[in-house]
């Protein structure tokens, strides 16, 4: 037997990825936002973060892997477009390495009972398929949903005239992800009544037969009498009964069949109640504008908060609206890492989710911003507001992601940047060791902690041997103590079982790229290539190990 071969998506530079810094973040209190009034069902801890967005997604890394419950993007879709908002139309080898980068850091921040819903055109779509199988794994497909995006035809159209997007959905762990159920609409309740009072409440008929032949169901083919006439009812040989004649008597115990109102029917059909299949409906895969939406009405909800300087890339509040409802519950954290305008915060916020967004550009600060701020006010009254009865309340805070921790000095050395006081290397330093950054006001030397017995020390002094000494003899046993230090003077730190001491910036220094502040999908800040060799059958181009300063 041959083995069973691995099949992944190749491209030239895969093998090229990024050490990423893990930056921390720095609240601008001016732009975060938060209601006068507070009701206990109000969430005020969102996040808004203003940066690249792969240094944001890996900042927080620390602090929220494995909490995210759904994860929705909608990244630049390769067009060769120029939007105004984003550089699309990335060579596309370069673009999968991009999008690949940032799926990794958000599988993590997914909790084991998450999923993540990207949308995209035909342009990448089934390449994004095969790339999301790779870093998902292809037993975590869920679905590819076909959204109508627009109503009108395009009689310009080359080809054909393109009515839809795709949303591919992965489940971190398909074994432990469930979906939830649509509500259902005033139209899909139509059909239930309860025009002869049965005690059991509202319900519709359903027909009593299938799609098997008498040949292959023969135990289905069998006569029921007419309760009206008394004649023996037989189904056709092509089309047979749904039940087997034990179950049949079973309905008919129950009062399930129903012949009409005066019994006027010629075959039985079944009662199916309310009740019993529930006021929430499976979702499919075809999601039509009526139900969620369409550009156009992205558009309108656009205008009506900007109408100077509109997002045009932006998705209806309806579409969010049924991601969210579908993938998570009241109190979940959504995370979007390519924002926009904002519309995932605003409709999580508007859901009772908690949210967390990410967004480089200035329309994070322009259009994303002041959204947020009407939403919490209660002055957005559009998308899907009265749809939900929201009213207002909660809050976010507003982060922008620190400088690179380690800079270049006049001599080309690698230094602690100017920017970082004493509390910002602290906590810096314990992102980079795996510690939470919980400074103690009991003890000067416990900045952060990973277990209740071993801790993380940072300062920019230089330590003598007798207060190393001294800060081993106050850890004592049964605690352990890393310390980070500028410089230290004693002949054998490693003297002191419950003390691992390090220096800064050496004990970082080769843990990720330094200076760099942009990973976003931009032609000028990919990495370089080597140059082309001449063969005609082996595409030779591949990422340098170190990125373009």
């Amino acid at each position: 037997m041959m083995a069973r071969t691995k099949l992944e998506l190749t491209w030239i530079g895969k093998e090229h990825r990024p050490r990423l810094e893990p930056r921390i973040l720095l609240e601008e209190e001016t732009l975060s936002h938060h209601a006068s009034n507070r009701r206990e069902s109000d969430i005020f801890d969102n996040i808004l973060i203003r940066g690249d967005n792969l240094l944001g997604l890996k900042a927080l890394e620390a602090t929220h892997a494995g909490q995210v419950k759904c994860v929705f993007i909608d990244p630049p879709y390769n067009t060769g477009s120029a939007f105004p908002h984003y550089d699309d139309g990335i060579e596309h080898s370069l673009w999968l390495g991009l999008l690949r980068d940032r799926l990794e850091v958000l599988k993590a921040l997914l909790s084991e009972a998450g999923s993540i819903w990207v949308t995209l055109d035909d342009h990448e779509a089934h390449y994004m398929k095969v790339l999301l199988d790779e870093v998902f794994g292809r037993r975590n497909f869920i679905a590819n949903v076909v959204w109508q995006k627009k109503y009108a035809k395009q009689n310009d159209a080359t080809w054909f005239s393109t009515s839809h997007d795709h949303i591919l959905v992965y489940a971190k762990d398909s074994n432990k992800w469930v979906i939830n159920k649509l509500e259902r609409s005033d139209e899909q309740l139509k059909g239930y009544s309860n025009n002869d009072h049965d005690p059991r409440g509202l319900w519709q008929s359903v027909v009593y037969t299938c799609s098997k032949t008498r040949q292959e169901r023969p135990n289905l083919y069998y006569g029921i009498e007419h309760p009206r006439t008394g004649e023996m009812i037989f189904p056709s040989e092509s089309r047979v009964w749904a039940y087997d004649r034990a179950r049949h008597e079973r309905h008919v115990a129950e009062g399930r069949l129903w012949w009409g109102k005066n019994q006027e029917q010629e075959k039985p059909r079944l009662k199916s109640y309310l009740a019993d299949v529930g006021r929430g409906v499976v979702a499919d895969t075809l999601w039509l504008r009526s139900d969620v939406g369409d550009n156009q009405d992205a558009k309108r909800e656009q205008l009506s908060l900007n109408k100077t300087d509109t997002f045009n890339t932006a998705k209806p509040e309806a579409l969010m609206k049924r991601i969210i409802e579908l993938a998570t519950a009241p109190g979940d954290i959504v995370l979007d890492s390519f924002a926009g305008s904002g519309t995932t915060g605003a409709v999580a916020h508007k859901m009772g989710r908690r949210w967390i967004m990410i967004e480089l550009g200035d329309h994070c600060e322009t259009h994303i911003v002041p959204r947020l701020r009407e939403v919490i006010d209660a002055k957005d009254e559009g998308g899907i507001t009265k749809q939900v009865g929201w009213q207002g309340g909660g809050g976010y805070r507003y982060f922008k992601l620190a400088p690179s921790l380690l800079e270049r000095d006049n001599f080309g050395n690698w230094v602690i940047s100017k920017a970082y006081n004493g509390e910002m290397l602290a906590e810096a330093m314990c992102k980079h060791f795996g510690f939470n950054y919980a400074p103690s006001e009991e003890h000067y030397w416990i900045h952060g902690h990973t277990s209740e017995t071993d801790f993380i020390y940072v300062t920019t002094t230089s330590l003598t041997h007798e207060q190393i000494r001294s800060i081993s003899e106050e850890v004592g046993n049964g605690r352990t103590l890393l310390i980070c230090c500028k410089a230290f003077q004693t002949p054998s730190p490693e003297g002191f079982r419950n003390l691992t001491v390090r220096k800064i910036p050496a004990a970082v220094l080769n843990r990720c790229e330094w200076g760099k502040d942009d990973y976003s999908l931009k032609i000028e800040n990919l990495p370089m290539m080597d140059e082309v060799v001449e063969d005609d059958d082996t595409p030779a181009q591949l990422f340098d190990a170190e990125p373009a300063k």
